[in-house]
């Protein structure tokens, strides 16, 4: 019991030590993400490359590989879906969907690289 009661004790010091002061300990779940805004679809494209971002709405259309169009009320934007993010999500153009990721500017483009994907409920 002692033993044991020692051995939390020296995880305990080890993961205080290891931290950095001032970060979170917290990770989110890929398919949650607190620390993300949402956004709209005509917002995310007045954003710097690197903001990560949430968007909610539908992907009504696939353009190419990995790239779709994301709709939402305010317009379209493309969004870029590896095919490890779908961890086996079907999706189709009437479900409701919520994406995070990141906005990715090139010299002449501009996407979302999704993070995760999930269906929303219908309501």
């Amino acid at each position: 019991m002692i033993k044991r009661i020692i051995l939390l004790l020296s995880f305990a010091l080890l993961a205080t030590v290891r931290g950095n002061p001032g970060e979170a300990a917290f990770v989110p779940h890929p398919g949650e993400a607190p620390y993300r805004e949402i956004v709209t679809a005509e917002m995310a494209k007045t954003l710097p490359d690197d903001v990560d971002v949430t968007l909610q709405g539908n992907i009504v259309s696939h353009i190419r590989k990995e790239y779709y169009v994301f709709r939402d009320d305010t317009g379209t934007i493309t969004v870029e879906i590896d095919d490890d993010v779908w961890r086996g999500l079907v999706v189709g153009p009437d479900d409701k969907v919520e994406i995070g990721g990141e906005i990715d500017r090139d010299f002449n483009s501009l996407k979302v690289e999704a993070d995760y994907v999930k269906k929303l409920e219908s309501q």
